[in-house]
């Protein structure tokens, strides 16, 4: 049982790494975009473009202020996600199928919201 507890807490210990290190990459893009933003003098509280997935790439490269943000906001939201889904493999892997399945239905919800969310602005 020992080993067990062992193993939960050094996963633990890798995804609260994890989410530091999103954390400060996410906080970094966000600078730059506010930066660069105010280099073009642009006011952060103008609003700007909407996300397009596709022209994200183009953007970092144009050093374009839209791009910076959008993959810090994206890195923002993507982080609790990813701790409920290493979390998930973790349970998985101590064989915890009460938290698997935990895991999996806040996963569901989070998809449920995306989905109804992407159908409400269409």
């Amino acid at each position: 049982m020992r080993d067990a507890e062992a193993t939960r807490l050094g996963a633990e210990r890798r995804i609260g790494q994890l989410l530091i290190a999103v954390t400060y990459v996410s906080v970094g893009l966000l600078t730059v975009g506010v930066v660069l933003l105010l280099a073009a003098g642009i006011s952060p509280l103008a609003g700007g473009p909407g996300l397009d997935l596709t022209t994200l790439p183009a953007q970092l490269a144009g050093l374009d202020a839209a791009g910076f943000l959008w993959l810090g906001l994206l890195a923002v939201i993507a982080a609790p996600i990813s701790r409920v889904v290493l979390a998930a493999a973790s349970y998985a892997r101590s064989e915890d199928w009460p938290m698997v399945a935990v895991a999996v239905a806040i996963l569901a919800i989070i998809a449920i919201g995306v989905v109804t969310a992407e159908a409400a602005t269409v």
